[in-house]
């Protein structure tokens, strides 16, 4: 069965489908502290919208909320319509501590305490 709508329509639901995806993910990416939404993403890439984005490149920050989820280095895929994809070509997991560059004994004292 086919259905036909005026370019209104499917505009406004177009409209919607794109403001209903901004509010509904947490899922966002940081540059030069700016702050954009990820409209989806999937294993190898995301796409953002491309009215709401200026275009992205280098290394990027994804965030689940505020929280850092990976540092990615990514380029453009291509523009579809309202939306740019990008792809991600290095990921790296955001750790909460700095990394050591030395063993850690397991009975090392955590701090000093001064009298």
């Amino acid at each position: 069965m086919e259905m036909h709508m005026s370019p209104e329509v499917l505009e406004g639901l177009s409209r919607a489908r794109r403001k209903a995806a901004q509010t509904s993910k947490r899922l966002r990416v940081l540059m030069n502290g700016e702050v954009y939404p990820v409209l989806r993403s999937w294993d190898n890439g995301f796409a953002v919208s491309a009215q709401d984005t200026p275009f992205l490149r280098g290394t990027v920050e994804m965030l689940d909320g505020s929280r850092v989820l990976h540092e990615c280095l990514i380029v453009c895929s291509e523009q579809d319509g309202p939306e740019i994809r990008y792809e991600v070509k290095r990921r790296q997991s955001a750790v909460d501590e700095r990394p050591l560059d030395f063993v850690r004994a397991a009975d090392a004292p955590v701090a000093l305490l001064e009298k």
